[in-house]
C-alpha cells in the first residue's frame, strides 16, 4: 500500500510573469509543512511556468487550496496531478544536443526533436544560449547513445541547413579543457602562405596549391614544399608586414579571452609558420603554439622549411603533447580547424569542429559550424551569450 510520504502534489502554474511569483506560491503552500522534492521555472517572452513536486504529507487537501487562492489572485492557470513517490527515473546515456542556426527555423528544430526521439532518447531540459549574432540551443537529453545519435543528427544538419553538436553530458560537460586551434583561415582570416607569395607576384599559384592541398587532393607535406620554394629570395622583412595586415576572424578575441577566464588552457598548431603563429599566441595569450620554420640566411627566405614539415599527422602529436603536459585526457580536449590536415586532431580530440570548412572535413568531423564567428564555439561547451557578455563587463567572478 502507499503511504502518506510516498504521495506527491504535483502543481503547476503558467501565465504573465512578473516578481514574486515563485515566492507568493511557496509562501502559501509552505504553512503546510510539505516537502520540496523539485521545483522548475521558466520566463519565455513574459509568459511564466512555474512546476512544484512536493511531498504534502496529510495536508494534500490544503496545499490545493492553498496554491489556487494564489493562482487566483494572481491571474494565473493552475494545474494540480497526484501521484507516488518523486517521479525520478535514472538519467542513463546523457547527452548535450547544441542546435546553432541564422535563423534558427521551426521546422529545423522540429527535425531535430523527431529524430531524437526516434532514438529513443529523452529531452529533460531546453535552454537557449544565444540569440545573436545567431540563435542557439542547448537540449539536454537522456538515453542516448552519443556516436550513434551524432551520425544521425549530422543527416538532420545537413539537410536542414543548421549545425547540430552532440557531446557527452553530465560531469563531462564540466571542467578544465584544452582547446586547440589551427590558424590560416580559423583564428584568422587569411592564409598567410598566399599573402607572403602576393609579394613575389605568385600569389594565384600558390592559392591553388592551397585549396588542392585543403580538400585533401594533394599531399601535405609536398605542397607545402612547393608552395615555400615560391618565397625563395624574399627578404625576411617581409614577415612583418605580413603580420600587420593579418586579420583575426570575429569572434578569435573573444574566444580565446572567454577560454582563459574559465582557466582553460589555448594551444595553436599550425601547417603556416611559427614566425607569424608566435607572435599571434603572444598578442592573445595563447598557451602552446606549434608551426613550421622558414629557413632564412642572410635576411633573405631561402625557399626551404627547417627541420621536419608539421602535417597533419604532427598537428595531432602536438593535441597529444599539449594535453599531456596539461595533464588532461583527450576527452577534455576541442579541436578547430578547417581543411584535410586538421582531420587527425579533430578525431582525436574529445569535440573536433569543423569551423566553415571543406566538405570532406566536415563530412569527418564531430560537429561544423558554418557561421563565421569563431565564438560560437563557445556554445557547444554549454557557455551563453549573456555569459560571456557578463564576464566581458565585469560583473561576475571568473575562474582563470
Amino acid at each position: 500500500m502507499t503511504s502518506e510520504h510516498d504521495r506527491t502534489l504535483s502543481i503547476t502554474v503558467t501565465g504573465e510573469d512578473r516578481p514574486g511569483v515563485t515566492s507568493t506560491m511557496l509562501g502559501a503552500v509552505g504553512g503546510t509543512g510539505a516537502e520540496v522534492l523539485d521545483i522548475q521555472q521558466v520566463a519565455l517572452h513574459g509568459h511564466l511556468t512555474l512546476a512544484l513536486l512536493l511531498s504534502p504529507g496529510d495536508h494534500a487537501e490544503q496545499l490545493r487550496d492553498a496554491a489556487a487562492v494564489v493562482a487566483h489572485r494572481l491571474g494565473l492557470s493552475l494545474s494540480v496531478l497526484e501521484g507516488t513517490g518523486d517521479n525520478a527515473r535514472p538519467r542513463h546515456g546523457r547527452a548535450a544536443v547544441v542546435v546553432l542556426g541564422a535563423p534558427l527555423r521551426a521546422d529545423a528544430v522540429a527535425l531535430v526533436t523527431s529524430r531524437i526521439a526516434d532514438h529513443g532518447a529523452n529531452i529533460d531540459r531546453i535552454r537557449r544560449l544565444s540569440r545573436y549574432p545567431v540563435t542557439t540551443v542547448e537540449f539536454d537529453i537522456s538515453g542516448a547513445d552519443v556516436p550513434t545519435l551524432r551520425k544521425e543528427l549530422a543527416l538532420v544538419a545537413a539537410s536542414s541547413g543548421i549545425d547540430i553538436s552532440v557531446a557527452l553530458g553530465g560531469l563531462a560537460r564540466r571542467g578544465r579543457r584544452l582547446v586547440v586551434l589551427d590558424v590560416d583561415s580559423t583564428l584568422i582570416r587569411q592564409e598567410v602562405i598566399e599573402m607572403l607569395a602576393a609579394h613575389c607576384g605568385r600569389e594565384e599559384e600558390v592559392a591553388a596549391i592551397t585549396a588542392r592541398a585543403m580538400a585533401g587532393e594533394l599531399d601535405f607535406e609536398q605542397s607545402l614544399r612547393a608552395r615555400v620554394a615560391t618565397l625563395e629570395g624574399l627578404p625576411a622583412s617581409v614577415l612583418a608586414e605580413v603580420r600587420r595586415d593579418i586579420v583575426l576572424t570575429p569572434g578569435a578575441r573573444t574566444l580565446v579571452r572567454t577560454l582563459k577566464r574559465l582557466g582553460f588552457t589555448v594551444g595553436l598548431v599550425s601547417g603556416g609558420f611559427i614566425e607569424i603563429v608566435g607572435d599571434l599566441a603572444a598578442e592573445l595569450g595563447i598557451d602552446h603554439a606549434r608551426a613550421n620554420r622558414l629557413e632564412i640566411r642572410d635576411g633573405v627566405l631561402t625557399g626551404r622549411v627547417v627541420g621536419d614539415v608539421l602535417d597533419r599527422a604532427g598537428k595531432a602529436a602536438a593535441l597529444r603533447e599539449f594535453a599531456a603536459l596539461e595533464g588532461l585526457p583527450l576527452s577534455r580536449t576541442v579541436a578547430i580547424g578547417d581543411g584535410a590536415n586538421d582531420l587527425d586532431m579533430l578525431h582525436i580530440a574529445g569535440l573536433g569542429v569543423a569551423f566553415n570548412a571543406k566538405p570532406l572535413v566536415r563530412e569527418q568531423a564531430h560537429t561544423s559550424v558554418n557561421v563565421p564567428y569563431l565564438d560560437s564555439v563557445l556554445y557547444l561547451l554549454g557557455i551563453t551569450r549573456e555569459e560571456i557578455e557578463e564576464a566581458d563587463r565585469g560583473d561576475g567572478p571568473v575562474t582563470g
